[in-house]
């Protein structure tokens, strides 16, 4: 095993979003984390204009934002305000936004007679009634009776200021979205802490691999000009040819232009997780030019100790690959 073994044995900290609480989570202290996770929770309730409003914000991994918003039918002429809102705030996952409305009081119903439909009732009442003679029919029904026949009563809604509903429900909206991006930036500040410390990692594994490749230039070198000594014994050995050789070899398992190249994705993938805007894509794109990069050492190079230190890499950059499948 190799010195820097602990570096990878942290385990991977990734907070799971609690589905049915809407606890606000506070970013970690320390370190300002700028990077979200594209998981996350919010929930908020407040009590507008005797409207009980609630508002759930969940979301999950996607490689572009979409944006569903679950809506009273009565109130669905606020939805593209509300994923106009959600799109302002979040630019990557799949968002489900689920919204309740509970009227609160009598005030914004609206009983309402139908008084042609009530008098066509009375009036086929009394045709009935002469139909069957006075003495055979009852009088006249009662109101309560008339009022429970077909359509006479409707209860209706009463005009409602649709731009005011709406500002309602964005404004509970954005509270939800506040406990939503804290989970985010919570979640986003242990994903960055992690794959920090797999770029460290990361670091030391080519460390190795710059100290390690000399040698085994070195080593094939003896080992070539052993093999010589061996066949030709007693003849002179051509030190040119030996060196020419050396080159060669040398030339062929150089990985300076590799290592240099995974150093300065390293030092970018570190700038990344300190940006203020959305990086998922291009983290994405870095990880694989670091494989890429590692793939090609290894294939370079046949030295066994180099083969495990670049099994140990690659294992390193798909660890970091997952990790940044889950930022925005």
């Amino acid at each position: 095993m190799h010195g820097i073994q602990h570096l990878r044995n942290a385990d991977v900290l990734l907070l799971s979003p609690d589905r049915e609480t809407a606890a606000i989570y506070q970013s970690t202290e320390g370190e300002d984390h700028l990077i979200k996770s594209m998981t996350g929770y919010g929930r908020a309730r407040m009590t507008l204009h005797g409207r009980d409003i609630t508002v759930e914000v969940r979301s999950v991994n996607n490689r572009y934002l979409d944006c569903a918003v679950k809506l009273p039918r009565a109130y669905i002429f606020a939805e593209e305000a509300m994923k106009g809102l959600v799109q302002k705030r979040v630019s990557r996952g799949k968002v489900d936004v689920l919204v309740t409305v509970a009227a609160l009081g009598a005030e914004e119903t609206v009983v309402a007679v139908n008084e042609a439909l009530a008098k066509s009732y009375i009036d086929a009442l009394r045709h009935l009634r002469q139909l069957g003679g006075y003495g055979m029919v009852k009088e006249l029904c009662y109101v309560t009776d008339l009022a429970r026949l077909p359509d006479v009563l409707t209860v209706t809604k009463g005009e409602e200021d649709l731009e005011t509903v709406s500002a309602d429900l964005c404004e509970v909206l954005e509270e939800a979205l506040n406990a939503y991006s804290a989970m985010r930036e919570a979640e986003g500040g242990k994903l960055a802490e992690d794959i920090r410390r797999r770029l460290d990692a990361i670091e030391a594994l080519t460390q190795l691999v710059e100290a390690r490749s000399p040698q085994t230039v070195a080593e094939y070198r003896e080992k070539l000009l052993s093999r010589m000594r061996e066949v030709l014994q007693s003849t002179s050995i051509d030190e040119a040819r030996i060196l020419t050789e050396a080159a060669i070899f040398a030339d062929k398992v150089a990985v300076d232009e590799e290592t240099v190249r995974l150093r300065s994705h390293v030092g970018q993938l570190r700038e990344m997780l300190q940006s203020e805007v959305s990086v998922g894509r291009k983290l994405d794109f870095l990880i694989q030019e670091l494989n890429r990069e590692a793939n090609t050492i290894g294939s370079k190079c046949s030295d066994l100790q180099i083969a495990r230190d670049v099994v140990d890499l690659k294992a390193e950059i798909e660890k970091i690959r997952e990790q940044v499948q889950n930022i925005e």
